[in-house]
């Protein structure tokens, strides 16, 4: 069976979109301070697609048509809309996202900040308790 015209039009708009979107479009390439934390670059990637045509008959009649192919018309089209999602920061063994997105509520900033505010509390914990400690060999010497 024959190539239709419009696999075509799709062929071409769906190669062109593979060419614009690659993975390094979406993860970013790697960004080092001068104190040696790394920032990556996420990037939220939506594409749209559309394509149609229609066969119609003519007036004048062509050799295709007497063939059993009718004239056809059609187009297609693809969109691409790149915005920056968020950011991963490394500073030594300490991992981060970052998210740009402004719909994130209270309960998410408590969750992405959770991790830190439990390390202060351990330290914090931590720094009594051996300052207890200490406090009760100095009792006992006495």
């Amino acid at each position: 069976m024959a190539e239709h015209p419009i696999e075509n039009l799709m062929m071409t708009a769906m190669s062109s979109l593979r060419d614009m979107i690659d993975v390094n479009t979406i993860v970013g390439d790697l960004v080092e301070t001068q104190e040696g934390t790394s920032i990556i670059p996420i990037s939220k990637v939506s594409f749209g697609f559309a394509a149609g045509g229609s066969e119609f008959n003519s007036k004048i009649v062509t050799k295709e048509m007497q063939d059993g192919k009718l004239p056809f018309g059609g187009g297609s089209g693809a969109g691409v809309n790149i915005s920056p999602a968020a950011f991963l920061v490394v500073t030594g063994d300490v991992v981060k996202l970052l998210t740009l997105d402004s719909n994130n509520t209270a309960l998410d900033r408590i969750i992405d900040l959770a991790p830190d505010v439990l390390n202060k509390i351990t330290n914090l914990v931590d720094k009594n308790m051996n300052k207890t400690t200490q406090i009760l060999k100095i009792e006992e010497e006495t």
